[in-house]
């Protein structure tokens, strides 16, 4: 799958699929300190694995396998001190290790020397047809910090819900083409075909309506995901990179999982952009990613902050800054953090 995200990025973001500039090697191993590979860094973007903190996952904060490995951006930052960085991750990251992983964060992205704008994104409020909630932390180097340079968060476009963009709208406006790439059918079982007939609109695995012999008898689950069809006009649920039998979305009417492309669709992505790799490697690139439409607005709000161009803003979360979190009890931060 790494081997494939980067063959995809060369492919339709370089427009080289022969680029030499591009490394993709575990970052435990990368020599972060070789300038003849790396340069001068302007600006670093940048997410950490999101597994340990996903509300989906098991939570292991900074105790599980990729919780740390954040710690490999700060080092970058440290050594390079780019005059921006953006950071993201999964809203989970604010309540792992009863919030005090989200503080240790702040306080080595903070003693690296940035000054930091931390904020809880809803990107169904920036036209994303999708429920999809990150942190995204963006920080300005404390020396143009001090000479007025100063991050606002760009204000959401579609504030209101009922202008959010919806599932049906993204996968019908206009309709996918017929020759659209990575737009592979999944082939279901008879009696998962016979299963998502009884579902209704925007139901589950758990809907009332599914007969008893169809219905799944799995102890101890019921995660509102599990077969869950999409409902036409509102934004999706969150586009998710795996998960077995259940967890790959489903068409608010036909009784079938979405295609890759249009799983694509709801993150956003133009239908000819070309995820390279299998079908699962090609579901997780499109479940990882954040979504074009969404960080657009972030990454433009940056370079107006930078050319001194005023844009419309809001108040970052109040509950997620620094100057807040740092001045709390370990006790008061779980309720603090918590959305």
């Amino acid at each position: 799958m790494k081997l494939n995200t980067v063959e995809t990025y060369k492919l339709n973001i370089l427009n080289d699929p022969d680029a030499k500039t591009v490394y993709c090697e575990d970052v435990r191993k990368f020599n972060l300190d070789d300038d003849e590979k790396l340069g001068n860094i302007d600006a670093l973007i940048f997410g950490f694995p999101c597994n340990d903190y996903s509300v989906v996952g098991k939570h292991k904060g900074l105790e599980g396998t990729y919780g740390p490995l954040y710690s490999y951006g700060v080092h970058v930052l440290k050594r390079y001190q780019p005059k921006v960085f953006v950071a993201e991750n999964v809203g989970g990251l604010t309540s792992a290790n009863q919030g005090e992983a989200f503080i240790q964060i702040l306080k080595a992205l903070q003693e690296a020397g940035y000054t930091l704008t931390p904020n809880f994104y809803k990107f169904e409020q920036y036209g994303v047809p999708q429920m999809r909630h990150r942190i995204i932390i963006v920080g300005i180097r404390n020396d143009l910090a001090e000479k007025g340079i100063k991050f606002h968060v760009p204000a959401p476009t579609t504030p209101n819900p009922s202008n959010y963009k919806t599932a049906g709208e993204a996968l019908t406006n206009p309709p996918i083409p017929a020759d659209a790439p990575n737009n592979e059918m999944t082939h279901h079982n008879k009696r998962t075909v016979d299963m998502l007939n009884y579902i209704p609109e925007g139901g589950n695995a758990w809907s009332l309506s599914i007969p008893e012999e169809l219905r799944l008898h799995v102890k101890g689950a019921k995660l509102s995901n599990i077969y869950k069809r999409l409902t036409f006009n509102k934004p999706s649920y969150t586009v998710t990179g795996s998960g077995g039998g259940g967890t790959h979305m489903y068409h608010w009417s036909e009784n079938r999982a979405l295609t890759n492309r249009e799983r694509a669709r709801l993150q956003t992505f133009p239908d000819d952009y070309v995820f390279v790799g299998g079908k699962e490697s090609v579901r997780r690139q499109i479940g990882m990613a954040i979504p074009p439409e969404g960080m657009k607005h972030v990454l433009m709000a940056v370079l107006k902050t930078f050319a001194g161009v005023d844009y419309p803003s809001v108040e970052p979360t109040e509950r997620l800054q620094p100057e807040i979190l740092f001045n709390v009890s370990g006790s008061e931060v779980a309720n603090l953090v918590k959305h």
